[in-house]
């Protein structure tokens, strides 16, 4: 497995100088998240600070734009980091779709599966394979001169990864997508029993096999020698796993492991403002099964026996967080990262 490192909103800079440093110790690339800032720009600095680090997306948010706009970013990125980039694409909350972004959201799933084969169209084209012609429910695409489009490169299998959660997006990852992105908060129940066999039917569907789809898997990893090393990052943890559950579309992952309710009592809380209690409703026993926590020398093994079956690629997602507080913890998670490569 490889081990990456998840981050966004540095300056470019910040996204250089920690790549050269996440390079030497040992990791195996950087996942650029896209909150307030564009991921592109942070990984192109990352990208010409390094010669061997992976640059992904975890992800860009998709419908905001064209496919055109994404297939050219992704193009120019793969060649310039001489294929050391891979695309993951999400479909955000409506919320944040409609209101931030003024574009329309329905049918996600749906519009997430035209984009993503809209997406490779551009690709095949680029790359002279076929003229563009696609002809979607969503979007349509026909028209590209040759003075518009991209020069060639010698990278130019530009794979394509998307986020899912539910059934439906699962199953058109299964037929669409180079790899899935799996959602932070996650058992390996859930993944089990939820993701792969809803992979596995939208893969059969295009006569593709549940392993050719990567797991890009996020994990809330807790390192530390004794429970009050632990104990920072296991709260941020808790309060973390407390906000993503208090979605209604995820109550399934805390009902399928017995604890019926919790996402109902959250949601209220958050309602209510009340933060610090919905932390308290994550309890050691749901921690348990969301969070990998363990001394700095077993963390490895934990995460090796959990996810080995099943993910191509591990992210680290509060590795940031423990440097940041603690800078002398960076080559104790580069050991963790070699460790997890070489097995």
């Amino acid at each position: 497995m490889d081990f990456d490192f998840m981050t966004g909103n540095l300056s470019w800079s910040e996204s250089a100088q920690l790549a050269q440093q996440l390079e030497v110790n040992g990791f195996s690339g950087m996942l650029f998240t896209e909150t307030s800032q564009v991921p592109w720009m942070m990984i192109s600095a990352a990208a010409m600070a390094t010669t061997e680090l992976q640059f992904s997306t975890g992800i860009a948010v998709a419908f905001p734009r064209s496919p055109m706009v994404s297939a050219q970013i992704a193009w120019e990125l793969a060649g310039n980091t001489q294929g050391r980039f891979r695309l993951g694409l999400g479909s955000q909350v409506r919320g944040h779709v409609v209101r931030r972004y003024g574009v329309p959201f329905d049918k996600p799933a749906l519009r997430m599966k035209d984009y993503v084969e809209a997406f490779k169209a551009c690709i095949r084209a680029f790359r002279g394979d076929e003229r563009l012609q696609y002809e979607g429910e969503y979007y349509r695409l026909n028209y590209l001169p040759r003075t518009w489009s991209p020069p060639a490169h010698d990278h130019s299998n530009v794979k394509v990864d998307i986020a899912a959660v539910g059934p439906y997006m699962c199953r058109i990852a299964g037929e669409v997508a180079d790899g899935v992105h799996v959602h932070p908060m996650h058992s390996t129940r859930y993944i089990k029993e939820r993701l792969l066999p809803e992979l596995a039917t939208g893969a059969q569907r295009r006569g593709r096999r549940v392993t050719d789809i990567e797991l890009i898997v996020p994990v809330f990893v807790v390192p530390g020698d004794s429970p009050e090393e632990r104990a920072s990052l296991l709260e941020r943890a808790r309060s973390q796993i407390a906000f993503y559950g208090s979605t209604p579309n995820y109550a399934f992952q805390f009902d399928d492991l017995g604890f019926d309710g919790t996402t109902g009592k959250l949601n209220d809380l958050m309602r209510a403002g009340d933060i610090a209690g919905m932390a308290e409703v994550i309890t050691d026993e749901m921690l348990e099964h969301f969070t990998v926590s363990g001394r700095w020398d077993d963390v490895a093994d934990l995460l090796s026996a959990r996810y080995r079956d099943h993910a191509s690629r591990l992210v680290t997602y509060l590795a940031g967080e423990s440097i940041r507080s603690e800078p002398s913890n960076l080559p104790k998670w580069g050991e963790i990262a070699a460790a997890v490569r070489g097995r």
